[in-house]
């Protein structure tokens, strides 16, 4: 078990291009006066930095939590079309869906996502039958080009092979289509790192505590640095208010009368420890519109997710032993028992969609992106699917480019003229770095265990070279943080210097996988909060 005692020591020197502080971000917001500031480090708000600053923008974003902190990390992990919306005829969006998952799994981020296969079990007395399912996986990978294989049935046996805690009692057949899957957390920070690389200037755990006006119009924010307690302010011509779930509240900081423009729907997950190897994902149908998931991923399998009404605290968000027993119970149609044990449950999280305002249920609301415009010439935009992430950034620069009296100016690149597959830092084929990485160890020293090399490859492509180059400048760098998983102390020193990580949850949860595995116990979290002080 690791120790407070064991905790690396770092030196005093900083790692060759690390960020700059705290302090000197906080004073270089508040000097310049931006085109753009970006209120809210989830993927809207990410994707629109990015895309602006490739523009030629001055571009600021802040959070007043960590990157990706809320929503964007609580989601199922998925790229995917949406297979369930071509029940409600929308082919044209599937197939929008499918060339966007294509564009960031292929060209644009092929280190942080893979391809999925996915079984949509059907059972004797469930809401769909098998000619019909058949007919829609079919349909579905042909919206996608076949670029997945083509969607068709298997034989029960054959499935059950591949996921051997499938219950296959009153199984007719399994239909078969593909889809892919991420860490988002881990897609959102090299996001972040996209728009730094590009000009962008960003600083989490910085709230905003107040718009700044000029005749009217909102030309900035006043902001509180929650690590230090400093107060400081942003100047921009244009403020983005990008905050989800928190999207009405800042509205109504620029105007206390404006009425509400969303409404709000949680999803809870689980992640499980496997009881056997998954070669596929179950998609399975529970009604007419929704279907549950069970996920191998991060070497666990994620259960989920529900869809219900949210009108609480958008910072209270949890799991509740009703969501707990929804999600078992419904992994309970096509999954074994033995795998569905809550002793295997490691970890359990919510998130919060942002759905547009109006009555009706909100599994079936359309999840779109609301963008309105305030009386103070502030545009906030909410909701939208993570798949689609590039797509919305893209969007909101359209219509912000688009805006009456110019207020971005004329002096920068249409979005239009971008490349349309801009990729994420560290693009490369993960399995050659995984290579590289177990062949090009410490002469001297022990060579990197295959299981980190694989984590490292897919978590940060090419850039896992340079954590690589920390481990084996100190070897005490190079040790498990905790034995059963495969993340080195070198990447908590790696996301203090150059992610952005302030706090033990910002490593734990989102830099790496720590929390998700059940892992984070209280020494390893009192040993990353001492490094993050070094």
């Amino acid at each position: 078990m690791t120790t407070l005692q064991s905790v690396p020591a770092l030196g005093t020197h900083p790692a060759s291009g690390s960020l700059p502080s705290r302090a000197e971000t906080r004073e270089q917001l508040s000097k310049a006066t931006y085109d753009l500031l970006v209120i809210g480090g989830g993927i809207l708000g990410i994707s629109t930095a990015w895309h602006a600053a490739q523009s030629g923008l001055r571009v600021a974003l802040v959070d007043a939590g960590d990157f990706a902190g809320a929503t964007s990390s609580a989601s199922s992990k998925l790229l995917h079309g949406g297979l369930r919306y071509l029940q409600t005829g929308a082919v044209k969006l599937v197939a929008e869906n499918h060339f966007e998952r294509r564009a960031v799994s292929r060209q644009v981020a092929p280190h942080l996502a893979n391809p999925l296969t996915f079984y949509l079990p059907v059972y004797k007395g469930g809401p769909h039958g098998a000619a019909k399912l058949g007919a829609g996986v079919f349909a579905y990978s042909a919206l996608s080009a076949f670029g997945d294989g083509v969607g068709h049935l298997l034989s029960p046996a054959k499935a059950a092979q591949d996921v051997p805690e499938l219950r296959t009692d009153n199984l007719k057949a399994v239909a078969v289509y593909g889809d892919d899957q991420m860490n988002d957390a881990r897609m959102a920070l090299m996001t972040v790192r996209a728009a730094v690389d590009a000009g962008a200037t960003v600083l989490n755990h910085a709230e905003v505590t107040g718009l700044r006006f000029t005749r009217g119009r909102v030309t900035g924010a006043e902001l509180r640095d929650r690590t230090s307690g400093d107060e400081f302010g942003v100047s921009a011509r244009l403020v983005l208010n990008a905050t989800g779930p928190w999207v009405d509240h800042l509205r109504k900081m620029e105007d206390p009368n404006a009425a509400p423009s969303i409404r709000l729907s949680k999803g809870a997950h689980l992640v499980l420890k496997r009881t056997s190897p998954w070669k596929a994902a179950l998609a399975t149908p529970i009604d007419k519109y929704r279907i549950t998931f069970a996920l191998p991923w991060e070497d666990m399998l994620l259960l989920g997710t529900t869809d219900e009404e949210y009108e609480g605290d958008p910072g209270q968000v949890e799991v509740t032993e009703k969501d707990t027993a929804q999600i078992l119970d419904e992994a309970a149609f096509s999954i074994r028992d033995q795998q569905l044990s809550r002793d295997l449950i490691t970890y359990a999280f919510a998130g919060l969609r942002v759905l547009p305002g109006g009555p009706g249920d909100t599994s079936k609301a359309k999840r779109e992106t609301v963008v309105t415009e305030g009386r103070g010439g502030m545009l906030s935009v909410a909701g939208g699917k993570w798949t689609t992430f590039r797509h919305i950034g893209r969007t909101i620069m359209k219509k912000l480019e688009s805006l009456p009296g110019h207020p971005l100016g004329e002096d920068y690149e249409p979005v239009s003229a971008l490349p349309k597959r801009l990729p994420l830092p560290g693009i490369a084929n993960p399995n050659a770095v995984a290579h590289r990485l177990l062949v090009d160890g410490p002469a001297p020293g022990p060579r990197m265990a295959a299981d980190t090399a694989k984590h490292l490859a897919t978590h940060y492509g090419s850039l896992s070279f340079d954590i690589a180059r920390m481990a084996n400048e100190n070897p005490e760098l190079a040790r498990r943080i905790h034995p059963d998983a495969p993340e080195i102390w070198a990447q908590v020193a790696y996301a203090r210097g150059h992610e952005w990580a302030e706090t033990a949850d910002d490593v734990l949860r989102r830099r790496t996988t720590l929390t998700i595995r059940g892992l984070a116990t209280d020494e390893i979290r009192a040993g990353v909060e001492d490094m993050l002080r070094k």
